[in-house]
């Protein structure tokens, strides 16, 4: 529980990633030997998830695909330890406002919870994954990863990512736009390829060539377009500007996707290649790309590697949460007290209350950020945290660990009610309450100094209540907390909590 560098993985041990894409899923399960990660199983279906996106909903029928594909999934996963495996869910999932129905019923089949993250930490990810299938050289990248529904760019060097961007482009995205028919139309194929164009137009001043050495595709549908262009002469390494040529006016003679026939063209790819070659040809013109290699690292392998990281050496979210600490000049030691109270309610309540290790990891980011708002105004500065907490970048933070940390940044002081965690789903709201009901009650004691000892301090705790034992007259020593307390009852009361003083 402790958020220092652990001892390495034992030899052999396995570690999983499931990248949950907009077009397709991809699962990734490699063993540790001699120090490094050796994939043993590679899977990927498609499931088009992003095409049963609609007005922001995802369809029955789409979720059914993906847990359908989830279930064969599932039993691989089996030979891997459930803290050894990490899911995540793309654009499809982040748009989607009914995403809750899916990773609930995911999570239930998998036994795993679902990261849906946000386009910038994908970005982040996909270059993790890129870098390590990659020379360990010093000169600057540009990364391109066309997904399903969305675009990420990433400049960087060696295993550093120095700018990201997400656009809202993609395979399937562009597909059910331009192609709902799945016909092939040249004039639809050029409105695909301009508003390509007209999207990477805002970014263009930052990733155009003269920022970067090399430029690197990655996804399955890069990789496709690469080979493509190998088999038929059109390039002879690579993606360039005459191969995409080639290739288009290949795609535009022929009539429907579902008639494309072209060496190296899976049928899988067949129905997103024209959308795919529409995006990376405006790409190369907008942003003045000659040549791109394509590699095979993508973003199920970055998940693997930040995983790796989370358990062994570094957890990319405790540095974020320093950088915060930092940025927003938060008084670390009162940081540092309230945490130490907080781990003592914690670990007399997480059996009754059923708290396990991510809990704490969640509870100790919140102590952490939970005042950042107090840079902006010291009024409501709960409200300044929690709008931070939710809308800012945090690398290596999922969307709804981002909400969770909001919302317990907002509720920790004044008024309670349920209502204030309406945006939770109703099953994940009792594990907030009692989240928040710990930094509530360790945030009442820092008028009090002497707490830190607690020589003759009990807590009491069951399913609904939690009780705090004084010594003889310490309440009455320490009238302001005494007060806050009579009050915090009455607060906890309407989440549904009881808490009991003597």
């Amino acid at each position: 529980m402790e958020n220092s560098t652990q001892a390495p993985l034992p030899e052999g041990s396995l570690l999983a990633a499931l990248d949950l894409g907009s077009n397709s899923f991809h699962l990734i399960i490699a063993k540790i030997e001699h120090g490094e990660m050796r994939p043993v199983e590679t899977l990927a279906e498609k499931v088009q998830l992003g095409a049963g996106l609609h007005a922001g909903v995802l369809s029955e029928e789409a979720m059914e695909r993906g847990l359908a594909c989830l279930t064969r999934f599932a039993q691989l996963l089996e030979s891997v330890e459930v803290d050894r495996i990490r899911i995540v869910g793309t654009n499809a999932l982040r748009v989607a406002r009914n995403r809750w129905e899916f990773t609930l019923r995911a999570r239930q089949i998998l036994g795993v919870g679902i990261d849906v993250i946000y386009g910038i930490e994908e970005a982040r990810l996909v270059y993790l994954g890129v870098a390590h299938s990659l020379a360990d050289d010093a000169q600057s990248r540009l990364v391109i990863d066309i997904g399903g529904g969305s675009t990420e760019f990433i400049i960087g060097e060696k295993f550093e990512p120095r700018q990201m961007e997400s656009l809202q482009m993609g395979c399937v995205s562009y597909n059910a736009e331009f192609f709902p028919d799945g016909l092939i139309d040249r004039s639809q194929y050029r409105r695909a390829y301009n508003k390509a164009r007209i999207e990477s137009t805002r970014i263009r001043h930052k990733y155009h060539s003269g920022h970067w050495v090399e430029a690197i595709g990655s996804s399955g549908t890069l990789q496709a377009i690469e080979t493509i262009l190998m088999l038929h002469g059109w390039s002879e390494g690579g993606i360039n500007r005459n191969g995409l040529k080639e290739l288009e006016n290949a795609l535009l003679d022929f009539d429907a996707m579902e008639e494309i026939e072209l060496e190296g063209l899976g049928a899988s790819r067949r129905g997103v290649i024209i959308s795919g070659v529409a995006i990376i040809s405006a790409l190369f013109d907008t942003l003045n790309i000659e040549n791109m290699r394509a590699s095979k690292g993508a973003l199920r392998e970055g998940v693997l590697y930040d995983l790796l990281g989370r358990l062994t050496h570094e957890d990319v979210r405790e540095r974020t949460c320093n950088a915060l600490i930092q940025r927003y000049n938060v008084d670390q030691d009162a940081v540092a007290l309230v945490e130490r109270r907080a781990r003592i309610l914690y670990t007399a309540s997480r059996i009754s209350w059923q708290l396990g290790n991510d809990d704490w990891d969640l509870l100790h980011w919140a102590v952490r950020t939970y005042e950042i708002g107090m840079a902006i105004s010291h009024k409501h500065y709960n409200r300044h945290s929690a709008y931070l907490l939710r809308n800012a970048d945090l690398p290596g933070f999922s969307q709804q660990e981002q909400e969770y940390l909001a919302v317990i940044a907002l509720t920790h002081r004044g008024k309670l009610s349920e209502e204030l965690f309406s945006d939770i789903p109703e099953q994940e709201q009792p594990r907030l309450f009692r989240l928040t009901a710990i930094l509530r009650l360790a945030v009442h004691f820092k008028y009090a100094d002497e707490l830190e000892l607690l020589p003759e301090f009990t807590i009491t705790v069951s399913e609904q209540s939690l009780g705090l034992g004084f010594p003889e007259g310490w309440l009455e020593q320490h009238p302001l907390t005494y007060s806050e307390l009579k009050q915090e009852q009455i607060m906890l009361k309407r989440i549904g909590l009881t808490l009991q003083l003597s």
